[in-house]
């Protein structure tokens, strides 16, 4: 049952088509945002969005390529219309799995362009707008467990990780000398189970090989203290705390939902 942790703000998500954006999406959505769910998918965006009208919630749907900054203005700006804006949940993002001897610089340049570079985009517009009255606001940037301990094969995805987890803390920290009440986290999960994983080459050789998505996510979890992935909806959860006026003491820090990945 909704309690109203977040009601009456206005929320933007971008990656909302799909995975953790889509649950963070419904999640404020649920607790009273009212939410622009953004992505590149513009069906599946305004899917997530009437399903949110469906239930009672407030939400519309926006197309958005993070990588575009004229873009972002303008949905930022679309956003606050008359009122304000909030919360910016920064989700959006692109996994590459491959040998660091394999990688191009042009797979380099675009993973970091996607999960980087928009963080950067978002949070830069969204600083404006969130200061001009003075009443402050939330930035959430969904970094990752591999931003903390570097996974092999994955140097392009690390990095860029491990670059938005150091830029909240300094935009963090420019916000608390500013004194403009904006407060700037990251989530950092482990393995969680979203479509993400279907773009990987081996995550598809494991499906062949062990029968079905469910037993790949399995065989990959055993490696994991807490022998299973997490489900979208647990990282959104995270996501409604920093959302909510709860952690209106947290600032610069990393919530890791890893099951205990980085221990």
């Amino acid at each position: 049952m909704s309690s109203g942790r977040v009601q009456g703000k206005t929320a933007v998500v971008t990656g909302a088509a799909s995975g953790i954006g889509r649950a963070a999406a419904e999640r404020l959505a649920e607790e009273g945002a009212r939410v622009v769910c953004t992505d590149l998918d513009r069906a599946r965006t305004e899917e997530v969005a009437e399903r949110i009208c469906a239930r009672g919630g407030s939400a519309e749907a926006a197309v958005l390529d993070v990588t575009d900054e004229s873009g972002w203005k303008a949905i930022l700006e679309r956003a606050a219309g008359p009122g304000r804006l909030d919360v910016l949940v920064s989700s959006a993002g692109i996994a590459h799995a491959r040998p660091t001897a394999d990688t191009s610089l042009a797979d380099w340049h675009r993973v970091l362009a996607v999960n980087l570079d928009g963080v950067f985009l978002g949070t830069k517009h969204a600083l404006a707008l969130m200061s001009s009255d003075g009443r402050g606001g939330s930035l959430i940037h969904v970094a990752s467990a591999t931003g903390l301990r570097a996974a092999a094969g994955a140097a392009a995805y690390s990095a860029s990780k491990a670059g938005v987890i150091a830029f909240s803390r300094s935009v963090a920290k420019e916000c608390l000398a500013a004194r403009n009440r904006i407060r700037v986290n990251t989530v950092c999960p482990g393995g969680v189970r979203t479509p993400l994983w279907r773009a990987m080459g081996f995550f598809a050789k494991l499906v062949e090989r062990h029968g079905s998505e469910e037993a790949a996510f399995q065989a990959m979890a055993e490696n994991t203290p807490a022998r299973r992935f997490a489900e979208p909806a647990e990282v959104a959860d995270a996501i409604l705390y920093l959302a909510d006026d709860e952690s209106r003491f947290v600032t610069g820090t990393e919530l890791v939902i890893d099951g205990g990945f980085i221990l």
